[in-house]
């Protein structure tokens, strides 16, 4: 994939943003070890095949993860559309704590600009919802960070719909950002049709089922002792196994099109909608442009009726988090 592409466009509320953006969190959280250099260089590589949206949150890292994107983008800066999120409070070796309060959303949002380096955020999450705050007193301290010109669009993650119809009456809600593949389908029976009804973009992460569903991970034994998937449910011995199933299915479907198992349970998430923009994530050129491919596969009827068959709910063993992780979920 030589060269700049040409990256179809798609609308989150009022916010133009590529059809395809790029997850950062791993590049510093989550999956073992990382190179700042060749991030950095993947990060680049995005921006110069047309990706615009990058994806961070304050969470990643401690911090981290916006500095490393702020390097990357010095210079670069009217080529993005830049999105991060507030509310994990990071407290080394103390159980998570999440905070929507007024002033930690102010006290959230001025740390990032001065770790990202720039003057406004295009796109600010409220990472996760603060169960001890109302929405209405969360989304208006980041109203007044619109006002203030310190932000421009507004978004949630992993919202319940009654959430996001008290948000939205406080000020417009642009996106909201939630787990979507082949193996997390939770978001289609209620929330995507709220989010279509109020004009709210969807912003699937891990559309490749934190890369799962590729079929690079065939035991723990392929993932390193601090990568965080040891830790999830899908990814425990047993139901490993099981799931595997999910991708031997996809890749006999990608093998009669020609395109990688990854490439076409993504391309499967694009279809969902015009109003749908999947951030997979990576920290390689290679996985990079594998995935950028998949915007321009098109799949017909019958094909995305036969990739939902090959990924039945019932099928899928183990939640996507474990207990405690599972508790910040549909706030």
């Amino acid at each position: 994939m030589p060269g700049a592409l040409s990256v179809p466009s798609r609308k989150l509320g009022e916010l133009t943003v590529s059809a395809q953006g790029m997850g950062c969190m791993g590049m510093s959280h989550g999956y073992g070890e990382s190179d700042d250099a060749q991030s950095i260089a993947t990060i680049n590589r995005a921006l110069d095949l047309g990706i615009s949206l990058l994806d961070t949150s304050d969470f990643y890292g401690a911090g981290h993860n916006e500095e490393l994107i702020g390097r990357a983008i010095a210079g670069r800066r009217d080529e993005v559309v830049l999105a991060t999120k507030f509310g994990f409070v990071n407290r080394l070796g103390e159980p998570t704590v999440i905070r929507g309060d007024a002033a930690y959303v102010r006290q959230a949002c001025d740390a990032s600009l001065r770790r990202l380096g720039v003057d406004h955020i295009d796109l600010y999450y409220q990472h996760r919802v603060d169960p001890d705050v109302p929405i209405e007193e969360t989304v208006g301290a980041m109203a007044d960070l619109v006002a203030a010109g310190k932000v421009r669009h507004l978004g949630l993650s992993e919202a319940s719909v009654a959430t996001l119809r008290r948000a939205h009456a406080v000020h417009p809600i642009a996106a909201l950002q939630s787990e979507w593949s082949l193996w997390t389908r939770d978001l289609e029976q209620e929330t995507v049709p709220v989010c279509r009804e109020l004009g709210i973009g969807l912003v699937p992460f891990s559309p490749l089922g934190r890369g799962f569903l590729t079929g690079r991970y065939t035991s723990l034994k392929a993932l390193p002792e601090s990568d965080m998937r040891r830790t999830q449910p899908r990814f425990a011995e047993g139901n490993l196994e099981q799931n595997l199933a999910i991708v031997e299915k996809l890749h006999d479907l990608a093998a009669e099109r020609g395109v990688s198992a990854g490439q076409l349970a993504l391309a499967w998430v694009q279809h969902r909608g015009e109003d749908v923009v999947p951030i997979p994530g990576t920290r390689r050129r290679e996985y990079l442009e594998e995935n950028l491919a998949a915007v321009a596969i098109e799949l017909t009827a019958d094909e995305l009726a036969a990739i939902d068959a090959a990924a039945p709910a019932a099928l899928i063993a183990g939640t996507r988090y474990d207990k405690v992780s599972m508790t910040f979920v549909n706030g």
